[in-house]
């Protein structure tokens, strides 16, 4: 089972939540974690895992022959994103701009363009007691990050409970992250703004036919707009975890919301146990 944790905004607790259900589910089976918020991660401030391994993952960029290359601007007219400019005597790369899609030496009629390769990121392994821990942690100032959370979603296991913890938003990192899950979480806030970037994500799902439903994150009791528009797009509104200032004290200094509060642990099995049901079920009552 792949359960995906995003939101349509940063900073509504998507890790809070990602964290915490990992640990709850831990107790009774196999549980991988895994982080593709590769921009910034911070799964591993909370579940503190022993670093085992790091891989690193690279992408293809075009590489000019100008030996061969007569300057006619194929490979910039087929390059969807400009990464490429022609200009009389030389041909610029802009290599961040690249996607990797290979169009610029597959129709170069001199094949004066070649694949070559360019570090992006890297993927960290580890353990954090009974979880296996993946991290992906994209290069300073790199824009492309797409291939590293492909790279770490490759690390998820079947037989197991994968847990992703999305990047935040509804751009194309978010929806590589999301892509194929068999369920995701949006996690949200009692605030308009929360509401808002909801209404986003609650569509990007629908758009990627990933199933979803609801957590409200730092409930202050009030989440009649976030019911209703449950209500309205028939979502479930699975948890409401209460706005607490003890909580938000041990976050910062690295300790999840489950282990400060403890009786939150019962929640987290009835939502592990509503996940189950609906994935057996193949989703077929959302």
């Amino acid at each position: 089972m792949i359960i995906a944790v995003a939101s349509g905004k940063g900073g509504t607790g998507k890790t809070t939540v990602a964290s915490s259900l990992a640990l709850v589910a831990a107790e009774k089976e196999r549980v991988i974690y895994l982080d593709c918020d590769v921009e910034e991660p911070n799964g591993h401030l909370m579940l503190k895992p022993a670093w085992q391994r790091s891989e690193t993952v690279r992408v293809s960029e075009p590489v000019i022959n100008r030996e061969k290359c007569t300057f006619c601007g194929r490979c910039a007219e087929v390059c969807a994103f400009n990464a490429l400019v022609v200009l009389p005597g030389e041909v610029l790369v802009f290599n961040h701009l690249c996607h990797s899609c290979g169009g610029c030496w597959h129709f170069c009629p001199e094949e004066a363009v070649s694949p070559g390769w360019r570090a992006i990121g890297r993927v960290e392994e580890g353990k954090s007691g009974e979880i296996d821990f993946v991290n992906g942690r994209l290069n300073i100032g790199e824009a492309i990050s797409p291939p590293l959370i492909q790279a770490v979603k490759e690390r998820a296991r079947s037989g197991v409970l994968n847990i992703i913890d999305a990047p935040p938003g509804t751009s194309c990192p978010v929806i590589r992250a999301v892509e194929g899950a068999d369920f995701c979480l949006l996690v949200t806030e009692p605030t308009p703004f929360g509401l808002h970037d909801l209404e986003l994500a609650c569509e990007m799902a629908t758009q990627l036919r990933v199933p979803c439903g609801v957590i409200v994150n730092r409930s202050d009791g009030n989440d009649d707009p976030v019911r209703e528009f449950c209500s309205s797009r028939n979502l479930p509104l699975l948890l409401q975890l209460p706005h607490d200032r003890s909580v938000a004290a041990a976050y910062a200094r690295g300790i999840p919301a489950v282990t400060v509060r403890p009786e939150w642990k019962a929640h987290f099995l009835s939502l592990l146990s509503f996940l189950k049901r609906g994935v057996d079920h193949r989703c077929a009552n959302w």
